[in-house]
């Protein structure tokens, strides 16, 4: 079998799309013309939609309409000078399905794709029709030892925002293709981050807490989780769906990378968690507080 490296790698047709009074991000969309629901995929930290997500395109666009975009400072998303956000990069979302007019969507978040997901539900609630939740928390920090990494997360922003950081991009982006076996041209994509805003969402993932208000979540929910994720714990993935009820819940056996690797079987329980939070009641009832 070769490597994914060696995988033609079949992407959507892309485009920049401007978001009035936010800027301008890169977009990638199937759509087929003919009313189908639309799932919007988000994805993880330091990644871009292509990186997460070239392997689930086409899979997903025999069941809807796909939207997916590169968050704020990752690839070629939203560029500028204010402090990242998890709930600005939730509000670039509502803004990105509204100006492409696809009603409410079946919201996918991957890794830091999750809290932005769940913060779309918070936010924009009229948009969500679901929430498919993969290798995600509904915390990231809960010990000296996670508060020290994030800590220097926010140190790296300011070493990156007072220096040039293509040359880093690059070397990361080559030890991306080495450790992944990845297509280069998937891998490349990580040297145009803006790192002192990648570094500045990391310090904003340490800071993420939805565990108060993540139990009231009243839309169908699927969750897939990794059994030996050492990025996100699976003990905090559990923790997760312990809060939620989910309609699907696909547990795959392996770490945070399954959805760089074909033949991980993360493509197929992608599509079968859409497709059961696509075929659930619209709506449920949520949890008493």
């Amino acid at each position: 079998m070769g490597s994914n490296a060696d995988t033609e790698v079949v992407l959507p047709p892309g485009r920049s799309v401007t978001l009035p009074g936010r800027g301008t991000t890169f977009v990638r969309e199937i759509h087929a013309g003919t009313g189908r629901p639309t799932v919007v995929l988000l994805h993880g930290w330091a990644a871009t939609a292509d990186l997460n997500w070239a392997l689930a395109y086409e899979a997903l666009g025999e069941h809807a309409d796909v939207v997916a975009l590169d968050h704020r400072g990752h690839g070629r998303g939203l560029r500028g000078d204010a402090r990242f956000t998890l709930e600005a990069c939730a509000d670039d979302v509502a803004a990105v399905l509204d100006e492409l007019g696809t009603g409410p969507a079946v919201v996918v978040g991957y890794s830091m794709g999750g809290p932005i997901g769940q913060l779309v539900w918070r936010r924009h609630r009229g948009r969500v029709a679901g929430l498919v939740l993969c290798s995600t928390a509904a915390h990231f920090c809960d010990g000296n030892r996670d508060r020290a990494l994030f800590a220097a997360a926010g140190s790296a922003a300011l070493v990156a925002r007072a220096g040039p950081t293509r040359a880093a991009g690059h070397a990361v982006s080559s030890a991306v293709v080495r450790r992944r076996e990845l297509p280069a041209a998937l891998a490349e994509q990580v040297a145009g981050h803006d790192w002192a805003t990648v570094f500045q969402a990391a310090r904003a993932l340490g800071r993420f807490d939805a565990r108060r208000w993540l139990r009231h979540v009243d839309v169908p929910v699927g969750l897939i989780t990794t059994l030996t994720d050492q990025v996100v714990p699976t003990r905090r993935q559990l923790a997760m769906a312990g809060a939620l009820r989910p309609v699907h819940h696909a547990v795959l056996r392996g770490g945070h990378g399954v959805c760089l690797r074909s033949g991980s079987g993360f493509v197929d329980a992608l599509v079968r968690t859409c497709r059961a939070v696509l075929d659930a009641p619209a709506a449920r009832p949520a949890q008493a507080a």
